[in-house]
């Protein structure tokens, strides 16, 4: 996705991933950690974290590098996220049987995770 601003182009580079069956807080206690951060700093503060939820961010990440780099060609290194948001979806429903015929449900969460990569635009202070 492109997008033009008053000051020139704006150049965003999206991924999503849905559908992943983790809760929306246990992912949302990552993507808080990688906000705003450079892409070469999110790769290695998502290698070393011990959540279960870094993973599937770790891969969405490289997805959305991915497509900057060869939809757009741009270079990974000027890459940073500008923006990650974790949204609910439906709820995974099972029943699980019981003692005398009955049953309980089983709720398992469901979220969709969005990645949005941004360019670092280097201003040149003797231009200024």
């Amino acid at each position: 996705m492109i997008k033009n601003s008053n000051s020139g182009r704006e150049i965003k580079v999206l991924a999503q991933h849905k559908n992943i069956h983790m809760s929306v807080f246990k992912a949302r206690r990552v993507l808080d950690q990688i906000r705003g951060r450079s892409y070469e700093e999110t790769l290695l503060i998502l290698q070393f974290m011990t959540y279960r939820a870094s993973y599937p961010i770790l891969k969405l990440v490289f997805s959305a590098a991915a497509n900057a780099s060869h939809n757009m060609s741009l270079n990974k290194a000027d890459l940073f996220i500008s923006k990650a948001e974790v949204n609910g979806r439906p709820f995974m429903k099972k029943l699980r049987p019981r003692a005398k015929g009955r049953s309980y449900p089983i709720k398992k969460p469901t979220c969709q995770i969005t990645i949005v990569l941004g360019v670092k635009r280097f201003l040149d202070k003797s231009k200024i």
